[in-house]
């Protein structure tokens, strides 16, 4: 087969994983990236004399990039130095309470039988083993294949395995589900809390979501020299096996000839030929015309009820007292629905917010350093920064409702610098999603069906990234790179 010229459109992980699965496949292979380096939301923040992680800050389904490496002929463990986490994260209420949650399944039981009592440890053992059978169903079916319908997953499971099918629960609610397993509230908020790695509610997600938490049970690690490190292991592959880097390229607009695509214009005016497209940037970017009028029909936009969760998030270094961080920390409010109901009904910053903190310099004995540390401190908020700018009352009020958050936890920050950023800022970051960091949100039993799959809505041009399926998240990003190039070299092999 004769190679073709293909494009990448953004160099997140859906990018990087496309572009090194097409080149290894000896295509001529060019990333086209309108920042200065790789990572898409994997992003890096100046704060003071020091950088840290601004994105994503957990490494899990490690077998995701083992795969994307051990297939170029390369090892993950030679680009990547993985630290495996024994404490998945420490959690707090405001009602009183703290608990930790282990990588040892028994540990987390024991843990969970001093805080609540036996009958709650005993129902965490069974969820466990709901969310491990949900994993293992749609794992192979769904996660790492192509997108299906709904009657094509059915098949794929298998009709003889229609139990398993009827288990993943997609009818009845993550909130309604986690019932059946603990009766202390603030497990199921812990439990709930799962479906915000989605961009979701879990009062209407559905309980399918219980699987995120069989993927941290198989595995969380730290990276060491942060997050960045696995957007720079990429880029290297990237480059070795011949693809083209071209940064700080923005790109005005994707032609097409006779309905299929023909090349991009970046603005400047440089034109660039392509026998194909892979764009990984929010959907709604192509389907809103931000991309010129050819490639409108390539994929809905999708609109601002749908969109899932935003964030604010301050990158700081602050020095802290009372409640003891462990590398992830989450503190809750006491009125969970309410919060939700403020993100996407009330479309406004929750007021009373659940707090997620990296601490991005304490590893599993959670000591602090000797040293102002680098936090990540985040906030959910509504995918509305293309319409709302987020201005300083509103980032002064955002500010008073979380640090009276993580005060009431018992937690106290001395500031020594900060860096915000809004939806407006995620919007401006990535262009059309209204600052949606996870694409649609996964409401309803019909959710994971409504992401578009690898194909576009015009030939020769194909999705990837965290609002094309298989979801939002590292790997699945990778993975949705990799089902694209497959979905492409497929194509190829027709024509």
């Amino acid at each position: 087969m004769k190679a073709k010229k293909i494009l990448v459109i953004g160099a997140g992980m859906g990018g990087l994983a496309a572009a090194i699965d097409l080149a290894r496949q000896g295509h001529q292979v060019d990333v086209v990236e309108r920042s200065a380096d790789v990572g898409g939301k994997m992003r890096q923040v100046p704060v003071g004399d020091t950088a840290m992680d601004g994105g994503p800050t957990v490494f899990t389904m490690k077998w995701v990039f083992d795969g994307l490496f051990e297939d170029a002929g390369l090892s993950l463990e030679d680009h990547l130095t993985l630290l495996p986490a024994t404490i998945l994260a420490r959690h707090a209420w405001t009602q009183g309470g703290d608990l930790d949650l282990f990588a040892d399944r028994d540990e987390s039981a024991e843990a969970i039988r001093e805080f609540a009592g036996s009958k709650d440890a005993a129902g965490y053992l069974a969820f466990c083993k709901r969310s491990a059978a949900i994993y293992e169903t749609l794992r192979g079916p769904f996660i790492a294949s192509q997108r299906p319908n709904p009657i094509e997953l059915v098949a794929r499971v298998g009709l003889n395995r229609l139990g398993a099918m009827w288990e993943t629960a997609p009818h009845q609610t993550m909130w309604g589900a986690l019932g059946a397993y603990f009766k202390d509230p603030r497990l199921k908020q812990l439990f709930g809390r799962y479906a915000t790695y989605c961009g979701s509610s879990p009062f209407a997600a559905p309980a399918t979501l219980m699987l995120v938490s069989h993927v941290e049970q198989e595995g969380v690690w730290r990276v060491q020299g942060g997050m960045a490190k696995v957007a720079a292991a990429l880029k290297a592959l990237a480059i070795s096996q011949g693809v083209t880097f071209h940064f700080n390229a923005n790109v005005e607009r994707i032609e097409t000839r006779d309905k299929r695509v023909s090349g991009l214009v970046l603005k400047g005016g440089a034109a660039m030929p392509a026998d194909a497209i892979v764009f990984n940037g929010d959907i709604s970017a192509l389907g809103s015309g931000l991309l010129g009028p050819d490639v409108i029909p390539a994929a809905r936009p999708v609109a601002l009820p749908q969109r899932s969760q935003s964030a604010i998030t301050w990158c700081a270094t602050a020095t802290t007292s009372g409640l003891a961080l462990a590398h992830h920390s989450v503190l809750f409010s006491d009125d969970y629905k309410a919060e939700f109901q403020d993100v996407f009904t009330r479309q406004r910053p929750p007021q009373a917010p659940t707090i997620y903190i990296c601490a991005q310099d304490r590893d599993d004995a959670c000591a602090p350093p000797d040293k102002p540390e680098r936090l990540l401190i985040l906030m959910n908020a509504p995918a509305n920064g293309d319409t709302v700018d987020y201005g300083q009352d509103a980032q002064t009020k955002a500010k008073e409702s979380a640090w009276a958050m993580m005060t009431s936890c018992g937690l106290t920050l001395s500031l020594e610098h900060e860096q915000i950023t809004t939806p407006h800022g995620f919007n401006a970051l990535f262009p059309a999603s209204g600052g949606a960091l996870y694409g649609r949100a996964n409401h309803g039993p019909m959710a994971s069906f409504q992401r578009p799959g690898a194909r576009s809505g015009i030939k020769g041009l194909y999705l990837a990234g965290g609002s094309a399926h298989p979801g939002p998240g590292i790997p699945m990003a990778a993975l949705s790179g990799r089902l694209a190039a497959a979905r492409l070299q497929a194509d190829l092999d027709k024509a």
